[in-house]
């Protein structure tokens, strides 16, 4: 059997970012899609625009909290105002151990009631889903603004055939 970090991409979406207001925007429209047991792992050098994609899905989501970077307290769960789902929001930098490390945070519990968001996971969190959103985010090259982004959004998974991220 595949391992589940190697799966096929069911759906990409690229998109160009021209500002932090554009970054947050994006992650309130893909709050819309996203559902109770969603696992979104995202991937950007330092001030790439991971927390603030982050916090505009928080407030898609509608969660009680200001979202922030949780680097130094590693997870902030952010309940829901309403019916949504909760936002836990996860930053693995420094955690090295990738899944061992992370089960001491208990995600696999919080999963399938909320959407889990986890910045620098690659390689760290893959197994707790064959079904996953990542969130690639660079910054544009060439005679550009410092705050351009390109963002590529891949789903993995049965959860993400025939996803439609082009509505994002």
């Amino acid at each position: 059997m595949e391992a589940p970090h190697r799966q096929a991409p069911a759906a990409t979406l690229h998109r160009t970012v021209n500002s932090p207001q554009e970054m947050g925007e994006l992650g309130h429209r893909l709050a819309k899609i996203l559902r109770p047991g969603d696992l979104v792992m995202l991937t950007g050098e330092l001030g790439a625009g991971k927390t603030t994609l982050t916090r505009g899905l928080g407030e898609g989501l509608g969660v009680r909290g200001a979202v922030t970077s949780p680097t130094f307290v590693i997870a902030r769960v952010h309940p829901s105002l309403g019916s949504g789902p909760a936002l836990v929001h996860v930053d693995a930098y420094r955690l090295g151990g990738g899944l061992d490390e992370m089960e001491d945070l208990d995600l696999d519990v919080s999963l399938p009631d909320s959407v889990i968001v986890v910045e620098w996971g690659d390689g760290k969190v893959e197994e707790l889903s064959d079904d996953r959103l990542h969130v690639v985010i660079d910054r544009a090259v060439g005679d550009t603004t410092d705050e351009v982004r390109e963002v590529t959004l891949t789903g993995i998974g049965g959860r993400w055939a025939g996803a439609d991220l082009d509505s994002l």
